[in-house]
């Protein structure tokens, strides 16, 4: 039985968990105060009724005033290009925070996820904020209506854990010391499920909307991935005899995540291959064949195979455990290779739900930056390099960095040349705007005013939300550049 804040008895569904976090709440309140509007309308009504209770607290309050203008600086200054990866970000870093009053992450530095460390400069501002405005009070206030959540959802998500359960004949009670959590924050946009996995752990944080059921399906995918994701580790060798596949799959629109692990794409086929089965009741078998063939054409290359071989499991009284390995083994990697070469991929494909961290693939920027601020050019380029190289992190902001530091070692050639190939490929404003502007100076020392002009231009529109863009760009557009030493 599901309950609030509690797991699963042991004989059940040990380490699930239906549950609110203030820490999620804080986190959530801090980017609606900043402008964080999407979905407004069809959210829950107490996601307004807080949002006015906070004004309150900030237009009565010179010192609450002055914490939500310096956190809402930080935050309009890191905004993101796409608005669901923008507050995704910051849902990221919730999940890793300990509960107020401290608010500080609960994990190493290294154990911190990349888009969250991003933006780990928030969080001394929105402590401040925290206090000023006394968000404990409203939190407190709001209990009775959090745990309201939780007994309206209490029932259907019990039902659906259960449901997967007996179709994969899998119970979740031997999943010691794995953690699967369910977070309800009215907060939040209703049309965007946020969900991580952090090594042992699984998260869905999901926002009620008005009068409308939870997103089920998203919370189901998950938990497949928490229940099926430690079963490819104990085949490692079926798994890599799928390598030879991932060759085929270069043109995919899926994350490259999958195409580059077949653990990933193994257990990605056959989610999908057990959702096209069960997705409802009422689909025929004509929708369930194009959700199988759409699967196939972002670059599940697998799914129809593990639709066919679940057809047999349903007959088979074994549980999943008993026949994924031999399941793996008779995947025929040539037969699929020959069916990818007759296949033409989809334009695009599905966003995916469930972002996976991992520590030791990141903080390379993150470290590189600090270097740079350091003094420490040289530690920085190569940092930069590496993370540019593996392709591993923000291709943007690695080349962004090398500007930089070419900009340090005076190889103005060199910037220029940087600068301008991550505008190619950033996506974040921040350093699309500092961009321009570095390639505006540049030109103005090398006395091209025509080029300097249309990137100080070009800042203003890129950075249009962000102030020391624009202070930068305007004084750009008044007169040319001069460097400091220049000047005396």
């Amino acid at each position: 039985m599901l309950t609030f804040g509690a797991e699963f008895s042991p004989a059940q569904n040990t380490g699930v968990t239906l549950d609110n976090s203030e820490a999620l709440f804080t986190v959530l309140t801090a980017v609606n105060v900043c402008g964080y509007d999407v979905e407004l309308e069809d959210s829950d009504p107490l996601r307004a009724r807080i949002r006015n209770e906070v004004a309150a607290r900030v237009a009565g309050s010179e010192l609450a005033n002055d914490a939500s203008q310096a956190m809402c600086q930080f935050y309009d200054q890191h905004k993101a290009a796409d608005p669901l990866h923008n507050v995704a970000q910051y849902v990221s870093l919730a999940l890793v925070l300990n509960p107020p009053p401290a608010l500080t992450p609960k994990v190493k530095d290294t154990d911190v996820p990349p888009d969250a460390a991003a933006i780990e400069g928030f969080l001394p501002l929105m402590q401040k904020f925290y206090e000023a405005a006394g968000l404990h009070s409203i939190w407190t206030s709001h209990a009775l209506a959090y745990a309201g959540y939780i007994n309206r959802y209490h029932e259907p998500l019990s039902s659906m854990l259960f449901q997967t359960e007996a179709y994969l004949k899998l119970p979740s009670a031997g999943y010691l010391g794995r953690n699967f959590t369910v977070y309800i924050d009215p907060m939040g946009a209703p049309g965007q499920t946020n969900a991580r996995n952090y090594g042992s752990d699984y998260y869905v944080v999901i926002s009620p909307a008005k009068g409308s059921p939870l997103k089920m399906e998203q919370i189901r995918h998950t938990y497949l991935h928490y229940l099926l994701d430690p079963l490819a580790s104990k085949y490692p060798a079926l798994v890599k005899n799928v390598d030879p596949l991932l060759g085929s799959l270069k043109a995919a629109p899926m994350d490259e995540s999958f195409k580059n692990d077949s653990s990933l794409l193994i257990t990605e086929c056959l989610i999908r291959a057990i959702e096209a089965r069960t997705g409802t009741v009422k689909a025929t078998d004509a929708e369930r064949e194009q959700a199988v063939q759409a699967s196939m054409d972002q670059g599940f290359v697998l799914t129809r195979y593990f639709y066919d071989a679940l057809a047999r499991f349903e007959k088979d009284p074994a549980g999943l455990k008993t026949v994924y390995g031999p399941m793996i083994a008779d995947i025929d990697v040539g037969k699929v290779q020959k069916q990818v070469s007759q296949m033409q991929f989809a334009p695009k494909a599905d966003a995916e739900l469930l972002h996976i961290s991992r520590p030791s693939e990141r903080k390379l920027l993150i470290v590189a930056q600090e270097k740079l601020s350091a003094g420490d050019a040289d530690s920085a380029q190569k940092l930069a390099q590496q993370a540019l190289d593996e392709k591993k992190e923000d291709a943007g902001r690695a080349l962004f960095i090398l500007a930089q530091v070419a900009t340090t070692h005076r190889d103005i050639d060199g910037a220029r040349n940087y600068f301008q190939k991550a505008l190619e490929v950033a996506q974040e404003p921040t350093v699309v705007a500092w961009s321009h502007i570095y390639l505006g100076r540049i030109f103005d020392l090398q006395e091209d005013r025509a080029a300097a002009l249309d990137h100080y231009r070009a800042a203003i529109t890129a950075g249009a939300d962000l102030p020391a863009v624009k202070a930068a760009a305007e004084h750009g557009l008044q007169k040319p550049y001069e460097p400091q030493s220049r000047s005396h």
